[in-house]
Order: C-alpha cells, then sequence, then structure tokens
C-alpha cells in the first residue's frame, strides 16, 4: 500500500487484510465501498431473523438472582410459543434470562412481564430483577 492512494472508502479495507492475504470483504466495509446502505440493511435484516434477534423477533432480558427470574416467569402468563433461553450466569450480573416471541405477539409479553413485575412489587419480593425488551446488547 505504500505510494498507493486509496479513496476514503475503500480504507478500512484496505488496511486488514484477511486470512489469505487479500483485503477482507466485511459487509459494512462493502456497504461503505458501494454506497450502498439499503444493501447492508437488507443484510442486516436477513442475519438477524435468520438468527431469531429483533427487529425479527421480540426478546426480553431477565436479570437478577435465579431465584427472583424463576419468582418472575412464575408469575408472568407468557404468550403461547415463547421461548426461554437460559437462565445463563453471567460475570457481571447475577443471571440472565432471555424470553423470545414471534414480533405479532411482543406487546403481549410486554404485559404479561408488567404484570408480573407488579405482582412482585405488591408481594415485596426481596430480589430485585430487571427486564429489558429488545435489548441493544446481549452478551
Amino acid at each position: 500500500m505504500a505510494g498507493r492512494r486509496v479513496p476514503w472508502p475503500d480504507r478500512p479495507v484496505a488496511a486488514a487484510p484477511s486470512s489469505s492475504g487479500r483485503p477482507a470483504a466485511w459487509p459494512l466495509c462493502k456497504a461503505l465501498m458501494r454506497w450502498a446502505p439499503a444493501w447492508h440493511a437488507a443484510r442486516e435484516l436477513a442475519d438477524r431473523t435468520e438468527l431469531g434477534f429483533p427487529p425479527a423477533t421480540r426478546l426480553a432480558s431477565i436479570t437478577g438472582p435465579p431465584a427472583g427470574v424463576a419468582d418472575l416467569i412464575a408469575a408472568a402468563d407468557l404468550p403461547a410459543g415463547a421461548e426461554l433461553l437460559g437462565p445463563v450466569p453471567l460475570p457481571e450480573d447475577p443471571g440472565r434470562l432471555l424470553v423470545r416471541v414471534s414480533r405479532p405477539a411482543g406487546a403481549e409479553l410486554s404485559r404479561a412481564l408488567a404484570a408480573a413485575q407488579a405482582i412482585r412489587s405488591a408481594q415485596k419480593a426481596p430480589e430485585p430483577v430487571r427486564v429489558e425488551l429488545d435489548p441493544l446488547e446481549l452478551f
């Protein structure tokens, strides 16, 4: 690359060689090179749909002590077809459970979890539990 001028949209690709020694072609870099944000958005949506991530589905992240998370799930009248993913112990959190539903069932999931939190609050549950819908970070 010495002595060769690279147009600025090509610089991220030119700067990161792949294992074959040729420039890496990441989807975001391709979108920059092509000036094609719609192409990148369509690809990202297809990847998220394949993995079952938002916006193709609705996810709720429930974080807290295992007993509190189990108590919340027991109190919640989850929509039909709800998938429970976890619980997963995390280093910075006591534990996390993900609940995944289809996009049309998202409002029902939200109402069910809000009602369960209200029940736990009225009962003065000792374990705090955090509920986040469509979290930005999963891991």
